[in-house]
């Protein structure tokens, strides 16, 4: 095996993140790729409206705009770039940056990664009956954007044809990473678990600072966060690898950081369904190796699936949410108050103009932890922000909601306020349909610099042959007698992030000793009791023994996730952060003092 080491930074989690991650991965001294993650399903369609008003539009532009910045040090430094910044028009992307290259006079190749859009498809689609791969919907109307999710095999075909930058559409996230592991180790669809882990270290710089300490559970340990650290991975060719950050950033590289991230956003961990391998991540070993510097190994694989999922989105009516501030005694009381008796007044104009009901509303007291549901101990919190949302067919009777919800501050209670100016807009609403689509019926391409070619994708067996190859622990036995109950903030990390519209939460034990009392609180009963208010699915408990830690999976939770939903939280950020006060029973002494301090 290899003892070549290659480094990759990753620079952007998503359509918005920070421009302090180029310049500062830059800083580096052995750095062999830059790379970008982009897009999410609400991205892709509102690229494609972009696109509709002009067909030179529907990218990343802010991509290109940071990459023509730096683009002769990026040449100088012969660091190679890959990104999916092209969204739904990945040559319009690759031509804006190669306007760049020239204007600079710079001798640098442009590949384009083709083949992941998918509209031409949807009438064949719709004779064959295809169905959501959640609830059986048909294919809808009004369709957005179409978009098969590609994986890493014509990212690294186009580097082995000499390409210095990669642009793509729509591909999963780690395969930004995956790629440019299969260039630089030669690895073939044969080497899986090889591949399990560039996928793993794809799937931990995909989101950014996260996996450096953005959004950690120990956030007051994760360091200055205006100038938090982006991550590096030096990946070695038997598919393990280090997670580090540039030297004097802010932020932190730690056990519980990078565990965090492994967890984020995942369903089964062992059965992550990827283009171009199904990963096991459950036996995953993460080992802090220096300050700021973490060792992840052992992931493990089986052959891919036959199929790429495909994620289409569509117009569904529109929607609107507004915020009004309420200050005073019974603060949260007066709020609701108002909530409701516009949503009543409205009901009331709609019938006058013969309009029919919002088919969706949402009200929600910020301030008085209306995310906690039951559990909320705000008391009588006197100030507070009256959130209230809706949807309907027609952008008018939303407009209505708004005029009467202004309103309120001369007509209803008093101490109502809100930042001037600061009107709401009426959005349409966005939807997401998603399917399996045969990889025989996707053909792939790369161009390089006006070359191009067809590329090969690895095939395997029927998605719905898919297992999990995890077992699962066996129950705790033997566990002293409890006396106390401690929250889980004192024994575990924990992230959340959304699946559609399911969220997941991934619990990792602070010490291995821990786990077993954690596991045996934390029952799939006793989440679906605790999330009752908000969860109209299933839970589903994974265990992942190699980072002692478990997997919640909790569907229908999230009012139709993304743009579709009119909650607060519509991707299910906070639900980790709601469960860390769950009670866990624990014996006397179990715990040192400040455990977490």
């Amino acid at each position: 095996m290899s003892s070549r080491v290659i480094k990759i930074g990753g620079a952007s989690g998503f359509w918005g993140d920070s421009a302090i991650g180029l310049p500062q991965l830059l800083r580096a001294s052995d750095l062999n790729y830059i790379v970008f993650d982009y897009l999410a399903e609400i991205t892709m369609s509102i690229m494609a409206r972009a696109r509709a008003s002009n067909p030179d539009a529907g990218y990343a532009t802010d991509f290109v705009s940071s990459l023509a910045r730096h683009l002769p040090e990026i040449a100088k430094r012969k660091i190679k770039i890959v990104s999916n910044a092209g969204g739904v028009n990945p040559d319009a992307c690759a031509n804006a940056i190669r306007d760049a290259i020239r204007q600079q006079g710079l001798d640098l190749k442009v590949a384009v990664v083709r083949g992941d859009d998918i509209m031409g498809q949807l009438n064949d689609l719709r004779q064959a009956d295809i169905r959501d791969m959640f609830n059986g919907d048909p294919l809808p109307d009004d369709i957005q954007s179409a978009n098969v999710y590609l994986g890493a095999f014509p990212i690294a075909a186009a580097l082995n044809e000499g390409a210095n930058i990669v642009v793509t559409g729509r591909c999963v996230d780690s395969a930004v990473t995956l790629g440019a592991c299969i260039y630089e180790f030669g690895w073939t669809a044969s080497d899986l678990d090889q591949m399990a882990g560039g996928s793993l270290a794809g799937h931990i710089l995909e989101c950014g600072a996260q996996a450096s300490g953005g959004i950690h559970t120990d956030w007051e340990k994760s360091g200055e966060w205006s100038d938090v650290g982006y991550p590096i991975a030096a990946l070695y060719a038997d598919g393990s690898f280090d997670v580090e950050k540039v030297p004097g950033t802010g932020g932190v590289v730690s056990y519980g950081t990078v565990a965090e991230q492994l967890v984020y956003e995942i369903g089964d961990p062992g059965a992550y369904i990827l283009p171009d391998v199904v990963c096991d991540f459950t036996q995953v070993e993460i080992s802090e190796i220096g300050e700021d510097r973490v060792h992840v190994r052992n992931a493990k694989a089986r052959a891919p699936t036959d199929s790429y999922k495909a994620s289409v989105t569509f117009r569904d009516g529109f929607r609107v949410g507004l915020y009004l501030t309420v200050i005073g005694i019974d603060a949260a009381k007066k709020a609701r108050m108002v909530g409701e008796s516009v949503l009543r007044r409205c009901e009331r104009l709609l019938n006058d103009r013969g309009l029919p009901s919002y088919s969706e509303t949402s009200l929600e007291i910020i301030g008085a932890e209306a995310a906690y549901g039951p559990h909320s101990r705000a008391g009588n919190a006197r100030e507070v922000i009256m959130k209230l949302a809706a949807k309907h067919g027609e952008a008018s009777a939303l407009e209505l909601l708004v005029k009467e919800a202004t309103s309120s501050g001369t007509s209803m209670a008093p101490g109502i306020t809100n930042l001037g100016g600061n009107r709401p807009r009426v959005m349409p609403l966005v939807r997401l349909f998603s399917c399996l689509i045969p990889k025989a019926n996707v053909p792939l391409e790369i161009d390089v610099e006006g070359k191009t070619m067809a590329v090969e994708r690895p095939t395997g067996i029927a998605a719905a042959e898919i297992t999990t190859s995890a077992l699962s622990m066996p129950e705790p036995e033997g566990l002293a007698y409890a006396t106390h109950s401690v929250p889980l903030i004192e024994l575990a990390w924990a992230r959340s992030g959304d699946k559609g519209n399911s969220v997941n939460i991934g619990v990792i034990a602070r010490k291995a000793e821990f786990l077993p009392y954690i596991r045996a609180a934390l029952t799939e009963a006793a989440i679906g009791d605790y999330f009752a208010y908000n969860v109209r699915g299933t839970v589903t408990r994974f265990d992942l023994p190699g980072i002692n830690g478990l997997n919640f999976l909790l569907t229908e939770a999230l009012d139709g996730g993304g743009i579709a939903s009119l909650r607060n939280d519509p991707q299910g950020k906070g639900h980790a952060q709601i469960l860390l006060d769950f009670p866990i029973p624990v014996p006397v002494g179990f715990l040192a003092p400040s455990t977490i301090k």
